[in-house]
């Protein structure tokens, strides 16, 4: 950047929350900028710490900047599980703020679970590393990442003496939670069919009336369900419909003193009535869909969980047998109670896990029968650490805030993140402000060396780049990492840098001298070296060449330095004769490490992405539709295919302590694919 273009237009106050002094307020104009405000303020401190409660895969972290000016399109995450109010379960990248979740809290002897909501959220990218569990529930986290054991909390990875001696796991460790998560059912027509049998089968009312005069048996044929729970009844009638049988609702019961409102819906008529008992009638092989639906809809008719008791009542032997035969398919343990003439109750045994497994794996309507609110984590889940090991690549990992402090992920108890304190908190919007107000600490070098010689810093890694990018262009001018590094410098601290720009290049004499200190890495991300793509997905980035040869100068200094290659997106970039242009120069540059992450369309870039397909790739549209029906995530097969474009054979890097990479296992090979044309080629399109 040559800052002789540059010139200040003015210069103003403004007061920002959580300041003390007013801001001095500064406009550039840059070439390829956005119109841009900086905030220049003094810091209190700048150090900033993850709070004890958090899943951040690092305990410090420093940001010069509040806000970036690079403006990228895409947002990418992990599937890992989060454990909803409802019952039901999400992947952490499609939370938002405001959504309730479950956490826990520590009442007597126990940690109990409570539902909290998610406070914030935002993303980092780290080495990933799998930590296996005896019941073959596998999570993914940094080597900072914390869960909690039988025995505290413990870091994924650490040492028995030294600077990085902590709390870790170890093979053994036991940690708590609930168990690994059941995939949620396929809700197709086989679930509907069941989930009616049960519904109707407890709780409905069939009357077939034949005769020698149709009409009058049409008139006296009738079938209602009347429900206390509305979720239920609204099920049961959209089923109804979706399999071609409409029914109308009315109220049934007024509420009166402590009963609830009932409404029912009701159909009439010898052929619909018809229709709805065969469709209840009993299957002669059923399938594993229908066997859920029916377990759900009975549950939802007949059953309840309240007290640490699960529980279905019936006076039919023959519904008793269905529930029986159900339960065991899926190897439920469960035992019968007769308690009064003529009544069996099925109690499922197992407390809390299995529970748990039963409504994420049948998926039932009724909220309030879900309700895991106040149960207490006391339990023999298998959960035992098997191994852990590194992954060989990094990835993007979400973090949450939460007002419990902690979560549920893949079932086992995971410590809250320190959420983005960014512009909402300084009274700006964090979408379109986040990339054109930008707060400047313009102390940062020196609040660093004064909070680096306290007695209480035990010198620990510090990460920079994970959350806003510190060598933006407006670095440029108040050239804050130098006085950073060398501060860490002489401190003889260990760090490490994420960044999209080659200009941390300037800093290379610090940053050579800081890796011969004290341990250091750097990665850059460059996800694709097609000059469309990249004005596309990154308009306001440097060039990706820039990087690909900034990677080569710091590895040439002797700095181990990786390349991201992100989003990875089929039929635009994923062509394997492009891929591997960005494989061959990322071996030129002698790239310690490559990676690469598939497409990821969350809610709110969804839409816009899908536009910018209509518009420029029409051809594209039927695949990505298919491709992410189901969510934000592709296909399990694809996103391995992807995977698998970046792992070349000889791209294992040499073991360098702690944090090194290993070589994952290959992927099967790739399916040949059409032959695809330039990446991003618009020429035709536009």
């Amino acid at each position: 950047m040559r800052w002789s273009n540059l010139s200040i237009e003015e210069e103003e106050r403004a007061r920002l929350p959580g300041y003390r002094d007013d801001a001095v307020v500064r406009h550039f104009e840059a070439p390829d900028a956005v119109p841009t405000r900086f905030y220049e303020v003094r810091a209190k401190s700048i150090l900033n710490r993850v709070p004890e409660a958090s899943q951040m895969p690092f305990r410090w972290t420093i940001n010069p900047f509040r806000g970036c000016t690079h403006a990228c399109a895409y947002c990418l995450g992990p599937e890992t599980a989060i454990l909803l109010a409802d019952g039901r379960t999400k992947p952490i990248a499609d939370l938002e703020p405001g959504e309730l979740i479950y956490g826990t809290v520590a009442e007597g002897r126990y940690r109990r679970l409570r539902a909290t909501a998610v406070l914030d959220k935002w993303s980092s990218i780290k080495p990933a590393f799998a930590v296996r569990l005896e019941d073959g529930t596998e999570l993914i986290a940094s080597e900072d990442h914390r869960f909690l054991t039988w025995r505290g909390w413990k870091y994924v990875l650490g040492s028995e003496q030294g600077r990085l001696r902590r709390p870790h796991l170890t093979v053994g460790s036991k940690l708590l939670g609930i168990g690994g998560f059941v995939e949620q059912p396929l809700l197709d027509d086989d679930y509907r069919r069941g989930y009616l049998c049960g519904m109707i089968r407890g709780d409905g009312h069939l009357r077939l009336v034949g005769g020698a005069r149709p009409d009058r048996a049409s008139a006296s044929s009738s079938f209602r369900l009347a429900l206390a729970d509305q979720e239920a009844l609204d099920r049961s009638r959209w089923y109804l419909e979706d399999l071609g049988l409409g029914t109308r609702e009315f109220m049934f019961q007024a509420a009166a003193g402590t009963h609830r409102a009932m409404y029912a819906i009701r159909a009439s008529g010898r052929t619909r009535v018809e229709a709805i008992q065969s469709l209840i009638s009993w299957p002669r092989m059923p399938r594993v869909s229908w066997l859920k639906g029916f377990l759900a809809g009975i549950f939802d008719a007949e059953g309840s969980c309240s007290r640490g008791v699960w529980r279905i009542s019936n006076t039919d032997p023959e519904l008793i047998g269905w529930i029986r035969a159900a339960l065991g398919r899926f190897r439920f343990d469960y035992t019968l109670e007769r308690p009064t003439q003529g009544l069996t109750v099925v109690r499922l045994r197992g407390g809390l896990p299995e529970h748990t497994r039963f409504f994420l794996g049948t998926h039932p309507a009724i909220g309030r029968k879900r309700t895991l609110d106040g149960k207490a984590l006391k339990t023999d889940a298998a959960l035992r650490v098997e191994s852990i090991r590194s992954l060989g690549m990094v990835v993007r990992m979400y973090d949450i805030t939460t007002g419990t402090g902690d979560f549920i992920a893949n079932g086992v108890v995971s410590h809250n993140c320190f959420a983005r304190p960014t512009h909402k908190y300084l009274d700006f919007n964090p979408g379109r402000d986040f990339e054109r107000e930008i707060v400047v600490k313009v102390n940062a070098p020196e609040r660093l060396r004064v909070e680096l010689a306290k007695p209480s810093w035990k010198g620990e890694h510090i990460a920079l780049g994970t959350n806003t990018d510190p060598y933006q262009w407006v670095e440029g001018r108040y050239k804050l990492m130098r006085g950073i590094w060398q501060a860490m410098i002489d401190a003889r601290n260990p760090g490490s840098i994420l960044t999209k720009s080659p200009l941390l290049l300037r800093d290379l004499d610090l940053m050579t001298e800081l890796a011969s200190r004290a341990e250091f890495s750097a990665a850059l991300s460059v996800p694709t070296m097609e000059e469309k793509a990249w004005r596309a997905t990154e308009p306001h980035t440097p060039n990706p060449r820039a990087r690909m040869e900034a990677v080569a100068e710091l590895t040439r200094a002797g700095i181990r330095t990786g390349i991201l290659i992100a989003p990875l997106m089929p039929g635009i970039n994923d062509d394997p004769a492009q891929v591997a242009k960005i494989l061959e120069m990322a071996d030129e540059a002698g790239a310690a490490y490559v990676s690469g992450i598939a497409l990821h369309l969350r809610a709110e870039v969804r839409g816009l992405f899908m536009e910018w397909l209509a518009e420029h790739r029409p051809d594209l549209l039927p695949r990505y539709r298919a491709l992410y029906r189901r969510g934000a995530y592709a296909p399990m097969a694809e996103r391995q295919r992807l995977a698998g474009l970046v792992k070349g054979p000889d791209r294992t890097p040499a073991k360098r302590g702690r944090g090194s990479f290993l070589k994952a296992p290959e992927p099967p090979p790739p399916p040949p694919q059409p032959k695809q044309e330039s990446l991003f080629d618009l020429s035709g399109s536009s």
